[in-house]
């Protein structure tokens, strides 16, 4: 269409950019270089260099509007603990992996991140829209990897030449995507089960997935 689109990394609490792509220099999957004057550091960073985006610079917010408690549990010595977890390269593009609060540990301490699993998903034509969690498994101790998946009934009727299609043919087509996906990722990593929504989940105004709306884990 003759745009260029680049995309960044900006919050409400450090308005409005923190980092951008430019002309100049970019990674189609990265969310750029900080700007100028913003300060990007990585907290409790683990062995795989993944850790807590903490930012600091004149675009800090005050804090939030009569609630000091949420205001002391994001700023610290004016620096801003975003709750996002990433890691930054050698030429210093960020790279964001998931949110804190979403992340997903198995019993040996590797981190899951949900939304990695669910761009896995998206990749599919079959899938609308999925929401990846954590369930722990009594019997094993083991935290395991589960989905809820929207699948998309149009392709799915298209790949069988179907009108109408049982609720056992759309498992079993997202049952053969998840087999395919699985194969991508660690053993860690992959989907152990999986259930069909028909409706799709409640969203912000941003389009993003309210995860704690729907209540799962």
């Amino acid at each position: 269409m003759g745009i260029r689109i680049v995309q960044g990394y900006g919050l409400t609490e450090f308005s409005p950019i923190v980092a951008v792509n430019n002309d100049r220099g970019f990674r189609h999957d990265s969310a750029g270089k900080p700007l100028a004057g913003v300060d990007v550091q990585l907290e409790d960073a683990g062995e795989d260099g993944i850790g807590e985006f903490v930012i600091s610079g004149d675009c800090v917010m005050l804090g939030y509007y009569e609630n000091p408690s949420a205001t002391r549990s994001v700023l610290k010595n004016d620096r801003l603990y975003t709750g996002d977890l990433g890691y930054i390269d050698d030429e210093g593009f960020i790279y964001i992996t998931g949110r804190k609060k979403n992340v997903i540990v198995t019993k040996n301490g590797k981190n899951i991140f949900p939304e990695e699993v669910e761009a896995y998903l998206a990749k599919s034509k079959f899938v609308k829209e999925s929401l990846v969690w954590g369930r722990f498994d009594e019997e094993t101790g083991e935290t395991e990897v589960n989905a809820q998946i929207v699948p998309d009934i149009d392709e799915i009727k298209a790949k069988l030449n179907f009108n109408i299609v049982s609720n056992d043919e759309i498992r079993k087509v997202i049952h053969g995507e998840i087999k395919e996906i699985n194969k991508q990722m660690p053993l860690y990593k992959r989907i152990k089960d999986f259930t069909i929504r028909e409706e799709e989940f409640v969203k912000t105004t941003t389009k993003k997935i309210k995860r704690y709306v729907e209540n799962v884990g």
